[in-house]
């Protein structure tokens, strides 16, 4: 399953590793990555692969929710097909 991970928060050094880090924790290959400075706030978004990650989304979803909040992130992980589903015209 491919998935988007979107990333906000006031810009910082460090935030790319870290969160980057904390995926490849979980064994999740980072597919596409953009990124993006508007003044000082932070801005990325990521194509993930979650076939070998050992967590259920939901669990996914909440570590990385919890890991961002301890750095003052945002840190929202979203399924692709919802994605699509969700932006299509």
């Amino acid at each position: 399953m491919k998935a988007i991970v979107s990333v906000f928060a006031r810009d910082r050094k460090g935030i790319i590793a870290y969160v980057t880090g904390l995926l490849a924790e979980k064994d999740i290959n980072v597919l596409d990555i953009s990124q993006t400075l508007m003044q000082e706030y932070f801005a990325m978004i990521m194509l993930v692969d979650l076939k070998d990650c050992p967590l259920s989304f939901d669990e996914l979803s909440q570590y990385l929710a919890e890991r961002g909040e301890e750095l003052g992130l945002s840190i929202h992980i979203q399924r692709q097909d919802i994605f699509d589903a969700m932006h299509r015209v």
